[in-house]
């Protein structure tokens, strides 16, 4: 791939400077801190920048990403709305190569996938929440295809793909610019999308339309949005657990809340004003308001600080 195509690749940093809101931390309860800690931490590399009665919060240098509440009883049940994966979108390819490295290295389970906008591998924590480490390669998409009912990606050639494709691994670890596997994750990664099961989706692309999400294609029983930027995946919606899916149960492991920054205390009561207009239930809590969708996943709405 030329130099030119490469520079064309920003950091997540720079992939949500034009988006309309950002994500922060990610809340998740877990059953254990221990062995939450073991697989987030030890395992995918985030730092532990705090910890305040027994929750746990992870990031990078220059982010927090991640909250973890030990205390759930069970693990995350089948046949609900709720998470379905959280995605952390890494700077560069040799950081996606290490993390990919240290999962192989540990003999993880684990699914490495070309989306061809962006590389991912999927895995599950012990409780089973989901998690996609992601690279955004924005610069190999062209536009979506469908063909005889089939979703396809047609690339910056001109060349029709499958959305979902074994990933070049070679090609991966090429990039790979030293054999230190236990490195934590570098400053710059972020919270780059959000991947929710719902119980109804039409409802679920209404609520988070207004929230300032944009709708980007629906298809198969999946939506997917975006917040206005050049990065077209910034949160997608799906019905795989059935219509009418109950929310998640309070006692299971699974998310908690996400953190959605709009731009502005201006921008943030227009959100809350068109959320309500929806009917839906708002809560203020700390500075912010904290609203569910018709699901029952909940989003922590505030204003982003001034960068």
């Amino acid at each position: 791939m030329s130099t030119t195509r490469l520079a064309r690749r920003p950091t997540p940093v720079q992939s949500t400077g034009t988006d309309l809101a950002t994500w922060g931390p990610v809340h998740l309860d877990v059953t254990d801190g221990p062995q939450a800690l073991g697989f987030w931490r030890d395992l995918i590399g985030l730092r532990l920048l705090a910890e305040d009665e027994g929750t746990l919060r992870l990031g990078v240098d220059d982010a927090e990403l991640l909250v973890l509440h030990p205390g759930a009883t069970r693990r995350v049940p089948r046949g609900h709305a709720g998470l379905y994966h959280l995605a952390i979108h890494l700077p560069s390819e040799a950081e996606f190569a290490r993390l990919l490295a240290r999962l192989f290295t540990a003999r993880y389970p684990n699914s490495p996938t070309d989306h061809i906008m962006h590389w991912a591998t999927y895995l599950d924590d012990p409780d089973g929440i989901g998690l996609e480490v992601s690279f955004e390669t924005f610069d190999r998409f062209g536009a979506y295809d469908l063909a005889a009912g089939q979703p396809y990606v047609i690339d910056s050639d001109g060349k029709r793909r499958h959305v979902v494709s074994p990933l070049d691994l070679d090609e991966v670890f090429g990039h790979l610019s030293d054999e230190n596997l236990d490195l934590p994750l570098a400053a710059g990664a972020r919270i780059g999308h959000l991947h929710l099961h719902v119980s109804e989706l039409e409802s679920a692309v209404s609520f988070y339309e207004a929230l300032g999400f944009r709708l980007n294609a629906e298809l198969m029983g999946m939506a997917e949005l975006n917040l206005g930027g050049s990065f077209p995946h910034r949160l997608a919606l799906n019905i795989w657990q059935g219509v009418g899916a109950p929310p998640r149960p309070a006692d299971a492991a699974g998310l908690r809340q996400a953190d959605l920054r709009v731009a502005s205390p201006e921008e943030l009561k227009a959100t809350i004003d068109r959320a309500r207009a929806l009917g839906a239930a708002t809560e203020e809590r700390d500075g912010g308001v904290r609203v569910a969708d018709p699901s029952g996943n909940r989003i922590y709405l505030t204003a982003a600080q001034p960068r």
